[in-house]
């Protein structure tokens, strides 16, 4: 399949060798995000992005990622413009509330099982974020761009079968996709491929963190380290996705 603009990042990402493309495609979208929202370009003094920013805000998560970027201005502009937003949106539905009536069931509910208003409305600011939207249509792209290449190039099918797979999170998705994306013949050969490749790849890690712990035995203080060294990090990226031994990301100074 000739390459195309819209493949060049998966094809990139497949032969960076990564123990997950896709962690490897999520961390270049996040990252350019953040340059996006704070970087040189000041997107955060353009009236259409602010209005964005201003109305998903930005979860715990990214939140953090931002104050470890830099940029004391942008974020205070940012910061600014949203809790003057979130402060009217507040007032509102303070306005409008009013408590439930207490009864006698209610005292042995569950706080999970109650409703009210105002925690709804909290909950759904706190986990509404820019960031990660924005990452999740361009996953959803990257997905479809996927099963396109897996289809269509021999090839790039080739490359995942003889890949260091995914994290687990990433192969989830990618067996939920497969419903939609593949016919029942198609499903019949990615399956068996795809799970040939997770197995093979789960028993390598868990080997390469078996001898990391096992260098640590006296008897093996003179034995090669074999492809043991970053299996700790390699080993959690594999189990839950991203990059813990990544340096934190920041403003280009």
């Amino acid at each position: 399949m000739k390459e195309k603009l819209y493949t060049i990042p998966l094809n990139d990402a497949v032969n960076a060798g990564d123990e997950c493309p896709f962690c490897f495609v999520e961390r270049n979208v996040e990252q350019d995000l953040l340059d996006f929202v704070l970087g040189a370009g000041a997107s955060y003094m353009q009236a259409d992005i602010r209005d964005l920013t201003d109305r998903q805000g930005f979860c715990r998560h990214h939140f953090k990622k931002m104050y470890d970027y830099g940029n004391t201005l942008g974020n205070g502009w940012i910061l600014k413009t949203h809790y003057l937003r979130l402060i009217g949106e507040m007032k509102a539905e303070l306005k409008k509330f009013s408590p439930s009536k207490s009864t006698f069931k209610g005292k042995f509910q569950k706080n999970s099982d109650r409703v009210n208003p105002i925690g709804i409305w909290a909950k759904e600011k706190t986990d509404s974020c820019y960031i990660c939207k924005s990452f999740a249509d361009t996953y959803e792209r990257y997905m479809d761009t996927f099963f396109v290449m897996y289809k269509s190039d021999p090839a790039f099918r080739e490359r995942i079968k003889n890949s260091k797979g995914f994290c687990l999170k990433h192969f989830g998705d990618l067996c939920e996709a497969s419903e939609n994306k593949l016919n029942d013949k198609e499903k019949s050969d990615f399956y068996p491929e795809i799970f040939a490749v997770m197995e093979k790849n789960m028993e390598r890690l868990f080997d390469d963190v078996t001898w990391l712990v096992d260098k640590f035995d006296y008897r093996n203080q003179n034995a090669d380290w074999k492809n043991s060294r970053d299996a700790i990090q390699r080993g959690m990226q594999k189990l839950k996705g991203g990059y813990p031994a990544d340096p934190i990301y920041k403003q280009d100074k």
